[in-house]
């Protein structure tokens, strides 16, 4: 796991920045650009991300007079640097040249140049030329004062997370072959007996392209994994030759932990990083998207496994690749980033710093807006830098988390394939559900994966955790038999790791801890809403549940199941185990979410905050503790405190406002 002693930014307070791009302007505007970073507080810039091709504008030849000077020039200033390994696109000479190492998608569709990530990650040539590349940048840059970091490649698995090519075949073949070690092995994890799908060699498997109906569920779930582990391993290749040129530089890659990246596993990533760093950017059309934002930052930090780590890109204000892409609102993009510290982000980054005049992104917001200086961008910009100034006692410490949340990438891939009870499901929707209402209740939640150890948690909360091994669900009954409150809903433990049903009734893996069995699922239809015993209402799932030991803590009021459980608890142990065998509207979530947390004894941050508030504790090592208060709302409230004020630099004591839409930051003594 990521350990403070490797956290590189050795910079005044949170580190500050973004994504500089000087090569698609000027030396004049370069030069302007040191002045206003100087302005702006900038400590630390991700640059060369996309300059392969202004690196080796010819196979062979490179040119790195330019970046040399850019290089020079930040660190005259002060600023360090998260170098990349300029790989995240390659130049269309290489393209041209090799059309071998473009992607393929599984309808047979090529993916060619003219864009970014025109790479299949399983092509041996293209890694070749790749880590040719990546070892250019460490041999020349070894020693440059300004290099902090290295920026491995760029959203690894964004635009392409499977690749079906030739490549990709001959790769998955050799990952099932690690993995099951024999071919017999194999026809049984994949259940091949069904539709006369027996291989008689790894040579004859294919990856899941295009098919006449359904392709084989484990073979899905299988590539879904072997794709996650191929991005992996490229990173790990480019991050061994860093490690070999330059040891002593820890290396990341930026992730994009949100409720919408779906195919990177990145809790199997996490003991791979030096430093984990994440990219997030707020959804338009969600009237609550701090509370997204909130999900996103406690995952970053589940999966840096509490360490600081670095938000590596978010926006000042409106993106380009929305539908609709609104512009932030007054104080949003300080509240959006005091959020990130808040949850234990040291780092504070943006894409990009100057605001592009060409190219595909050229209307995505930046740190310098087309309209300069004399705008409310550019004064949040240099607001922003003063404020992380200030919070620079803050680095280093981390979050205290009573509740744990559950997120598990194979049961989101498995839950939400074809050929499931109900294809409305949204794996990510069940998960957010249970977090918006702990959010609401200004408890601090760490986001973490099925197999972590949970027992030191008051409450743990497992929404959907539908492919579960038997490791993993002991772990979650430990728990509960330690003494936590733990929750798990409906569609939870139905399958093994190999998607094989866990025969006997459901919900399988968890039928004793809950002291329930379901013999069968009723899926609800579109529009079909049904009534539990305290007049909340569910939809989408329902199932025919026996009590086998739990008690019945709210029942069908109508429809076919009428009389039979719809939420029980289970005394386990020292603690319980409940089971939601539907999902609740957002009162009968709020219901039951209370019980757990009053059965748990658990309580909020700061008591008394409206909802659109939120309040959020860092614990330093030295005993002392930092409170953050963001006000979302359009009115100031109020906030019991003492200590230090660390944005205004003023001692606060009894009641502390926090006025509307802005944020206060207590240092705890």
């Amino acid at each position: 796991m990521p350990t403070e002693s490797l956290w590189p930014l050795n910079v005044p307070g949170i580190a500050y920045g973004g994504d500089y791009n000087p090569e698609q302007w000027p030396l004049d505007v370069q030069l302007e650009d040191v002045e206003l970073m100087r302005e702006a507080g900038v400590g630390l810039l991700s640059v060369a991300i996309f300059s392969w091709a202004q690196l080796e504008p010819r196979e062979g030849e490179f040119e790195f007079e330019w970046l040399d000077a850019v290089l020079d020039r930040l660190h005259a200033a002060g600023i360090r640097v998260a170098l990349a390994t300029a790989t995240a696109s390659p130049p269309p000479w290489l393209t041209r040249k090799h059309p071998e190492i473009l992607p393929e998608r599984p309808d047979g569709t090529v993916l060619n140049q003219g864009s970014r990530q025109s790479y299949a990650v399983s092509s041996p040539l293209f890694r070749d030329y790749a880590l040719r590349m990546t070892r250019r940048m460490a041999e020349r840059y070894r020693e440059h004062p300004a290099l902090a970091l290295w920026h491995v490649d760029n959203e690894l698995g964004c635009h392409v997370p499977h690749d079906c090519s030739d490549a990709a075949a001959v790769a998955f073949r050799r990952w099932l072959e690690s993995r099951y070690g024999t071919i017999d092995a194999l026809n049984t994890a994949w259940g091949t007996a069904f539709w006369s799908q027996r291989y008689d060699s790894f040579e004859e498997i294919l990856p899941p392209r295009a098919a006449p109906t359904f392709v084989n569920p484990t073979q899905q779930l299988d590539f879904a994994r072997y794709s996650s582990d191929e991005q992996l391993a490229h990173y790990r290749a480019l991050r061994d030759v860093l490690r070999e040129v330059t040891p002593h530089v820890p290396t990341t890659t930026n992730f994009m932990m949100t409720t919408a990246n779906k195919w990177v596993d990145y809790f199997s990533w996490s003991s791979d990083m030096d430093v984990v760093a994440n990219d997030h950017y707020l959804v338009s059309r969600d009237p609550e998207a701090h509370i997204g934002l909130a999900f996103s930052a406690d995952l970053s930090r589940g999966v840096a496994g509490g360490a600081p780590w670095m938000l590596m890109e978010h926006s000042t204000s409106a993106v380009n690749w929305q539908p609709r892409n609104g512009a932030k609102r007054a104080g949003e993009m300080l509240r959006n980033s005091l959020s990130h510290v808040a949850r234990g982000a040291d780092a504070v980054m943006f894409f990009q710093w100057r605001q592009s005049a060409a190219g595909a992104e050229k209307y995505h917001s930046a740190m310098v807006p087309h309209a300069g200086r004399d705008t409310d961008v550019w004064r949040n910009t240099v607001e922003l830098g003063r404020i992380l100034r200030a919070l620079a006692p803050v680095k280093g410490s981390r979050v205290r988390a009573e509740v744990a949340l559950v997120v598990d990438y194979p049961s989101w891939w498995s839950a939400e394939a074809e050929g499931r009870p109900t294809d409305a499901l949204d794996y990510m929707a069940e998960a957010t559900r249970w977090y918006r209402a702990l959010w609401r209740r200004g408890v601090a939640v760490d986001i973490v994966s099925a197999g972590t150890d949970t027992a030191g948690y008051r409450a743990v909360v497992v929404p959907t955790l539908h492919t579960v091994t038997d490791r993993d669900a002991a772990r979650v009954a430990e728990a509960a038999h330690a003494g936590a409150s733990v929750l798990i809903t409906f569609l939870s433990g139905i399958v093994d790791e190999h998607d094989h049903v866990r025969l006997g009734g459901y919900p399988g893996a968890f039928r004793d801890l809950l002291g329930v069995r379901t013999e069968e699922f009723y899926p609800l239809q579109e529009d079909e809403v049904l009534t539990l015993d305290d007049g909340t209402r569910a939809d989408l799932w329902s199932e025919k549940t026996h009590l086998e030991g739990a008690k019945s803590v709210r029942t069908w009021a109508d429809g076919p199941l009428a009389g039979l459980p719809a939420v029980t608890r289970n005394s386990v142990g020292r603690g319980s185990a409940w089971y939601v065998a539907t999902r609740p509207d957002e009162e009968g979530v709020a219901g039951i979410v209370d019980a757990l947390l009053a059965e748990a004894g658990v309580s909020p941050a700061a008591a008394g905050l409206p909802e659109g508030a939120e309040a959020v504790r860092r614990y330093s090592d030295d005993g002392t503790s930092f409170l953050f208060v963001i006000n979302h709302t359009a009115h100031d409230v109020e906030v019991s405190a003492a200590g230090h004020e660390l944005l205004r630099g003023e001692d606060v004591a009894g009641r502390v406002t926090v006025p509307a839409r802005e944020s206060v930051v207590i240092h705890e003594r």
